[in-house]
């Protein structure tokens, strides 16, 4: 069957969409943040540096806990910016979030062709693109050069290449062809390997196991390993491992095993891992794939320094990461999977559901499989990213369903029942055949929709009295007030991804003026104009203006996250001192690397002296026997501070569960910023 044509404007609103809010302004601010994002960073520059593209490094040390496909990328994005002569930490550091928002548009991009062909649809092909762009979740991480776009992005490919499989095995009145087969099976084989290369493991046992039960549920036992055998599974597996195993091996043979690490052991009914010593550390392929993906899911990695979103938050925020969208999700589901209709019950229980019905099972299974899995594990809050795209077009079915019905009402309203056999959430598709069920079939998902945007219209007009609430008991604050001053610090808080915006108080909600109003308005407006139009019975035109009210959330978002980002990042200390930094001065972070890490990418060093702060990403690393002396105790530091060598100490003002180092000697303050400072043992030259 043909595909239905992509419209030149949906390839329009695509394109500059993801340019305007991936693409452009928002590669170069906010900064490089702390922690996660400048340390990937870091590790695509260090690549570079080190032309080791085997082994990844951070700050010198073996970052041995990633796999290295998004370092790749951005090595070599970064590379293309210096050969065009931007060689400027600004330029390196959007340089490195280029890859991410190609991710991004590589995902809208066969998002859209996933739903316009599995739905027949071009306005589900539109919804799925604009649900996606418009996601809170993927925006808000896709900030930080985290790898889950790219998990998101093979995962989907994957997933697209099966169902073409099964747009073939299902192909009506010809042979289906063994040399398409072949090719899907392979494009396959490839999204696994690629996803592997991008986060490990559940690159391949998220597909794989996603399609082992969609195949269980539609066809049973005997005719899944039939259509197992068909899917040609030695030529797939060897175009997995061709592609997927040669980092693995070569990683493993240039980080073997150092001494006399200790096992594991189980004690008193619970599993001891022990600590590595200096010399004595596991290599490569133990703390890989038994530390980080073993260990990791049943929380006993080491070391032990991140938290778990509790189930309720997790479950919680797989709604809000998609909002509003995701108000229609229940719906989306009962019309994915109507149980109440007996022959859809009855075609199931037969294993011989319709194609398209089969297409909407497999993307409740992809959602519920990636969300259940970490339901099970430790878990982070965006964690729940891979399973958005199948949300998305579950989302957008419904919405297409509506969008079409009243169109075709509209252009034809002698045939209005043909368009209703897209699958009615209560009525059988092969028996509506009369003008009035459909216009039934019609009049119930326009009820549903008006009930849905009348809900989100009340929950925004809610949260912009709050707001509005909010914004005038916060008084007013000085002009140059340090946000960080006005902030409550808790640090327990900090091993989740979006910890410090608990240290939000009433006074600092000033400094947020702007952001929060254009949330407000965009609450507001955007249910409202929506909700106003599907009155008039303009579904499409409704689901445009939620669109544009969710793009103007996402605005202010960023906004948001640019007058808070001087609290998580040190970009703006390093760019103070840079021109004072000389090769042979001493750099030193007090606490972990995590917390200043952003002083080696914008100070392009990596020799970062740390104070107190043996742990996290370079802790494990730091045993191995060539690892650099670059560990100080407050002694050491203490020794150095009155020697003629300058040195450069970074330290957290705020964390109150470090005690504040004071030097012997003279100290100056050199900068001061978003609660951390710099001081040095001589005055600036």
């Amino acid at each position: 069957m043909p595909p239905i044509p992509r419209p030149r404007s949906t390839l329009l609103a695509m394109l500059v969409l993801w340019a305007a809010f991936y693409a452009s302004f928002t590669l170069f601010t906010p900064p490089l943040l702390d922690d996660a994002d400048s340390v990937h960073a870091e590790v695509a520059r260090e690549m570079l540096l080190r032309h080791d593209y085997v082994t990844l490094y951070a700050n010198g040390i073996r970052y041995l806990e990633k796999a290295p496909l998004m370092y790749w990328s951005m090595a070599a994005s970064m590379k293309i910016a210096m050969l065009f002569g931007a060689q400027s930490p600004r330029a390196l550091a959007a340089a490195a979030r280029f890859p991410i928002a190609l991710d991004v548009l590589g995902l809208i991009w066969i998002a859209e062709v996933f739903a316009r062909r599995m739905f027949r649809s071009a306005s589900a092909g539109l919804y799925s693109v604009l649900i996606l762009l418009s996601s809170f979740g993927l925006f808000l991480f896709t900030r930080l050069t985290l790898p889950d776009a790219g998990v998101c992005l093979w995962l989907t490919l994957a997933l697209y290449a099966f169902w073409r499989t099964e747009e073939i095995g299902s192909a009506p009145h010809h042979t289906p062809s063994d040399r398409a087969l072949r090719i899907y099976c392979g494009i396959f084989a490839i999204a696994c390997a690629l996803n592997v290369l991008t986060k490990g493991l559940i690159g391949v046992v998220f597909p794989v196991a996603i399609v082992l039960i969609y195949l269980l549920l539609t066809r049973g036992l005997k005719n899944t390993l039939h259509r197992l055998r068909e899917l040609h599974p030695i030529a797939t597996l060897e175009a997995f491992i061709l592609i997927s195993a040669p980092w693995h091996i070569l990683a493993g043979l240039a980080n073997p095993t150092q001494g006399h690490p200790a096992a594991i052991q189980f004690v008193q009914g619970h599993w001891l891992v022990p600590n590595p010593t200096d010399g004595n550390v596991h290599g490569w392929f133990w703390f890989y794939f038994m530390n980080e993906h073993l260990l990791r899911y049943l929380n006993l990695r080491i070391p032990r320094d991140y938290d778990t979103s509790p189930l309720w938050l997790f479950w919680g925020l797989c709604f809000l990461w998609i909002m509003p969208w995701s108000a229609f999700i229940f719906k989306a589901i009962a019309h994915a999977a109507p149980l109440r209709w007996e022959k859809w019950r009855d075609h199931f229980r037969r294993h011989d559901l319709p194609l398209r019905r089969r297409g909407l099972l497999l993307l409740i299974t992809w959602s519920a499989f990636v969300i259940l899995f970490f339901s099970l594990s430790t878990r982070q809050e965006y964690y729940v990213l891979p399973a958005l795209p199948a949300l998305a077009l579950l989302i957008a079915s419904w919405l297409a369903l509506n969008s079409s019905l009243v169109e075709e009402k509209a252009c034809h309203p002698e045939r209005s029942d043909l368009r209703s056999s897209q699958i009615a959430p209560s009525k059988d598709p092969e028996q509506v055949h009369t003008a009035q069920t459909a216009q039934h079939l019609s009049n119930n998902v326009a009820r549903a929709n008006l009930r849905i945007t009348t809900a989100l219209l009340i929950l925004g007009t809610l949260i912009a009295a709050f707001s509005t609430f909010l914004l005038i008991h916060a008084g007013h604050v000085a002009p140059n007030t340090d946000l960080a001053s006005l902030l409550n610090q808790n640090p327990s808080d900090y091993a989740l991804s979006m910890g410090h915006f608990l240290d939000l108080t009433g006074p600092s909600i000033a400094l947020f003026r702007f952001p929060l109003s254009i949330a407000a308005l965009s609450l507001v407006l955007g249910p409202l104009v929506s909700l106003i139009l599907r009155k008039r019975a303009q579904p499409h035109a409704a689901n445009l203006a939620l669109a544009a009210g969710a793009f103007g959330f996402l605005l202010a978002v960023f906004l948001g996250l640019r007058t808070f980002s001087p609290v998580l990042t040190s970009a703006q200390l390093a760019e103070s001192i840079a021109p004072q930094v000389h090769p042979q001065d001493l750099i030193a972070i007090h606490g972990e690397y995590e917390s200043g890490s952003t002083l080696g990418f914008y100070l392009q060093r990596t020799d970062i002296h740390i104070l107190d702060g043996r742990s996290s990403n370079l802790w494990y690393g730091s045993f191995f026997p060539d690892a650099p002396p670059i560990f100080e105790t407050r002694q050491s530091l203490a020794d150095k501070w009155n020697e003629p060598k300058r040195i450069f100490l970074w330290q957290d003002t705020q964390n109150e569960d470090q005690d504040v180092f004071s030097p012997p000697g003279p100290v100056y303050v050199l900068v001061t910023s978003g609660g951390k400072e710099i001081l040095s043992n001589q005055p600036n030259r």
